[in-house]
Parts: C-alpha cells; structure tokens; sequence
C-alpha cells in the first residue's frame, strides 16, 4: 500500500454565478464529488472561505470570496474508471445502485489490479462515488462497495452512492439483517429437502489462503432448500441457500463440508465438482453459483428486494441434465 501524499489544495475565487450557493452544494459543484462527502469535509475542517474554516453546510457564499478545500491527493493504488467495463444495472436512485455481475468479473481493484473490475466500470457511470473514502466511507479501493462477490460467482450486488447510504448498507451486512439467497448446482444427490448448516468458518491452517470450517472460525449459518434433483449424466442437485451470516466463501465451504461442493469449484470441491460428463460446460473459474436474490433495508425507508434469474451459462447446463 503506498503512502498517501499531503492533501492537496483547491482554490477559487467565488464568482457572481455562484454567489448565493450555499458552501455544501459549491463544494460538490467544483469538486466533483457528491454533496454528502462535502459535509464530511465540512464538518471536518477541510473547507475553508477566506482562511476560515466553515463547518455549517447552509453557509451561502458571496461573490469575491475565497473558498479553499483540502482533498487527499489521488493514491497509486487507487482504482481507474474504466467505461469498457459490463455489467447490467437492475436498479439505480439517488442512493444506491444494484447490480448483476457477470462471472469473470473482478469486484474491486487488488495489487496491480487497477483497472478492468467492477468498480472501474461503475466509476465511469457513478463517478460521485470516487468522493465517498474521502468522507469516511469505505476504502480508497473499494468506493460504494459494501460487500463482494467472488470472480466466478453472477448475481446481485447492491452499491452504496451517498455517505449516509453507504454507513446503512454496511450496517446491515455486519449485523447480517440484509437478505441473501444463493443458486447452486451441487455434487452428488442431497438428501434431506431442507437443512441449515451450522459450522463456524475461519482461515484454513493449512492453505492460508482459503476458508475452512474450524473451532477457530466464527460462527456461520446457511439454510439450503432444494430445487431439484439430477440423475443423468450424473447425480446432481440444484439448491437455493440462504445466509444467516456473512463469512468468506460462507455457501461454497459449507456446501463442501457437507460432501455436496458447489459444481465448479476448484478451491473447495474435489473431482466430484470437476465431474468428466460436465467438462467444458462451464467456463474457466466459473462455479454454479448464482446471487439469486438480495433483499435491504433502502437507506430512503421500507424493505426492498430484487432477484435476478439464472445467466444463460447456467440455464445451458441444466438443460443438458435429466430431473428426477
């Protein structure tokens, strides 16, 4: 992670278009970012008319006055807006933003990895949520992104694109209040019609890199329901999981656990996953799993939800498969 450089400055003498305007509305104006992370700034002591820091949003600004805001400079591992990048909108307003991810797509930017992912792609739509990190929001990498989905993995992802908005939804995913529903094509015959998985997840001991179940984890709930069942070309069962929480990898490790890994998955699964009758169906580093459904609490009031059907990859190999 690189250092970040001292807060640059921006300078401007108010001119008469802009006599009148209050400060938080000017601020956002000239800056670019939204009008909630202009109060962050304000409220912090970053905005300043004539040498004097101004904390009260309402301040209207007169003409021949001079307004100064501090802003961070740009950070080098900070994410590029990339207007190439695509993905499909399922809802937008003023505070949120709700997405299907396509699978092979990045989430957010890592190490060298600045360009190309989601967040590229909705900083070049959104460009207002570059400001929200600034605001205390999020990190610099990640703006508007209040939780993830893996590369492989389609589906559903809410985006946050105020200040206020952001702090609500990250309330709900640490509290695990937000709703989320799953599609997997697993391995094997499920037995049971319905079940919850209780098992706590954490850091596997022996491949730090991947999730396990383990005394050491936290605790993890997932209740699965299932959809169908397979028998040609081989034993296969389509299901639809729900988290109660919010572990790393939480359907893919549990489903594994309990001898039925996600169609797909190389991290978690074994040869049952990768079975021989399914090869080439699925693209590499796709796993059958989709983010069915996603359910909040709009920061604006009321619950709302969304759903997205299978992706036309997925839909493709059902079809080859004979139900039960």
């Amino acid at each position: 992670m690189t250092a970040e450089q001292p807060p640059r400055q921006m300078e401007l003498v108010v001119p008469a278009s802009l006599a009148g305007d209050r400060v938080d509305k000017t601020v956002s104006f000239v800056t670019g970012i939204s009008r909630s992370a202009a109060v962050e700034l304000l409220e912090r002591g970053l905005v300043l008319v004539d040498g004097s820091p101004v904390r009260a949003r309402s301040r209207l600004l007169s003409a021949g006055e001079v307004l100064r805001v501090d802003l961070p400079a740009p950070r080098d591992d900070a994410p590029v807006a990339d207007s190439t990048v695509r993905f499909t909108v399922v809802h937008e307003d003023d505070s949120v933003v709700v997405v299907d991810k396509p699978p092979g797509l990045v989430v957010h930017s890592g190490a060298g990895n600045l360009t190309g992912t989601l967040v590229s792609g909705l900083l070049a739509r959104y460009p207002e949520i570059a400001g929200l990190p600034l605001a205390g929001a999020g990190e610099p990498t990640r703006p508007g992104i209040v939780h993830r989905l893996d590369k492989g993995t389609s589906g559903l992802l809410v985006v946050a694109r105020t200040v206020g908005a952001y702090h609500c939804l990250a309330r709900q995913f640490r509290e695990h209040s937000a709703g989320r529903e799953y599609l997997a094509l697993v391995a094997g015959s499920v037995e049971a019609d319905a079940g919850v998985i209780e098992a706590p997840i954490g850091r596997s001991a022996r491949r730090p890199d991947r999730m396990a179940v383990t005394e050491r984890g936290r605790p993890s709930s997932t209740s699965y329901r299932v959809v169908n069942r397979y028998s040609e070309p081989l034993a296969l069962t389509l299901v639809r999981a729900t988290l109660a929480t919010g572990r790393t990898h939480q359907v893919r490790v549990h489903l594994a656990a309990i001898g039925h890994p996600v169609i797909g998955d190389e991290r978690y699964g074994s040869t049952s996953s990768r079975p021989a009758a399914l090869r080439g169906e699925l693209s590499a580093g796709r796993v059958f799993l989709h983010a069915h459904k996603l359910e909040i609490e709009h920061p604006g009031g009321g619950r709302t939800a969304w759903t997205s059907p299978l992706p036309a990859d997925l839909t493709a190999l059902l079809g080859k498969l004979t139900p039960i």
